[in-house]
């Protein structure tokens, strides 16, 4: 009767009635809340913004032209990450735990990933037709609607062939940091694994990032030669290329800022296998990318004059608070009239 007694009472403290949390360990419940609601606020303001863009796009035909084509399509992928990256991360981030089970964390990496690396390749691709426009290296060649598609065309099929080899064993999406969200899995010292790192770190990345590094590199060396030439004339365009030179330099500092920790910590875990990152530290870079949704359209289309004098009287209904900047134009005037003077540009 006493070992009875015993077993009923010591039972249901064996047994709890709520499941028990396996990410408590990792962080406080009032930390997940934290990160709900940063990440909620990035996911939410992404997706305004970004579907502004769009938006916009679709209703002011003059806006539809070549040079926009890249731009629309960073918004379309950024709108991609915060609806499908963003806003799940914040539910599971709100419950504490990933709530979305195996197959929901090979479709949330899969997506964020996708729209992810198509957004990365956006931004190249924005610095190759600022490159061409302004530098026209091949002398007579235009930037022209078949080259505008063909590179939106390129960054969504080079995003999809290098993030569906995990879907079929190469590679893999796991979870992350701590444990809320999904990403390729970069702990894993499996051979298969290791070569599918490396292989999506330099074409993914590295590629992209020294695309931007060398276009934007080249503008800013015409910029500076054109400026020198027409001083020498007795022209002064010193203010208008400081312009160019600040939006350069922002966009540069923004996509490192975003993306260069990610890969930085990525790149660590994948050649130190003895390293330990805590998981709180490792979701810093990981939110630092994600944030790029909200960056990205207020950078590349809200700092374009001709873009944000169409979105800002759509967000303030009608009003323009800008619209009587004549200097905000100063640095897109100084690209266009560069573009246009092929004979004082290096051939």
């Amino acid at each position: 009767m006493a070992l009875a007694n015993v077993s009923t009472t010591v039972q249901p403290d064996i047994t709890p009635e709520v499941p028990v949390n396996v990410n408590d360990h990792l962080l406080s419940r009032s930390g997940y809340t934290m990160l709900a609601a940063i990440i909620g606020v990035f996911s939410v303001a992404g997706v305004l913004l970004n579907v502004t863009v769009i938006v916009v796009t679709l209703r002011h035909r003059q806006l539809r032209q070549p040079l926009n084509y890249a731009l629309v399509n960073l918004a379309v992928a950024d709108l991609g990450c915060a609806l499908f990256g963003g806003l799940p991360t914040t539910v599971t981030n709100s419950m504490g735990y990933f709530s979305l089970g195996r197959i929901g964390c090979v479709l949330e990496g899969f997506a964020v990933a996708f729209f992810g690396i198509a957004g990365l390749c956006s931004v190249a691709v924005i610095a190759v037709d600022r490159c061409m426009v302004v530098c026209r290296p091949l002398g007579m060649v235009t930037f022209q609607t078949t080259h505008a598609v063909a590179g939106v065309v390129f960054s969504w099929v080079w995003s999809f062939i290098w993030n569906t080899p995990p879907l079929f064993g190469w590679g893999s999406y796991e979870l992350e940091g701590v444990r809320t969200s999904c990403a390729p899995d970069w702990y894993s010292r499996d051979a298969g694994n290791m070569s599918y790192i490396v292989c999506y770190f330099l074409l993914c990345f590295a590629v992209p990032f020294s695309i931007i590094m060398v276009s934007y590199s080249k503008l800013l060396w015409t910029l500076r030669q054109v400026a020198k030439l027409q001083m020498s004339e007795g022209g002064s365009t010193a203010k208008a290329e400081l312009q160019v030179a600040r939006m350069v330099v922002v966009m540069v500092m923004a996509f490192l800022v975003t993306w260069l920790p990610y890969a930085s910590f990525a790149l660590s875990v994948i050649f130190i296998p003895n390293l330990y990152i805590d998981p709180v530290i490792a979701t810093v870079p990981m939110y630092l990318a994600k944030s790029s949704t909200i960056f990205n359209p207020i950078i590349y289309i809200f700092m374009n004059r001709q873009f944000r004098d169409c979105a800002v009287p759509f967000l303030l209904c009608g009003r323009n608070p800008w619209a009587s900047e004549p200097e905000a134009s100063e640095a897109e005037t100084t690209v266009s009239s560069v573009s246009k003077s092929n004979k004082v540009l290096p051939s």
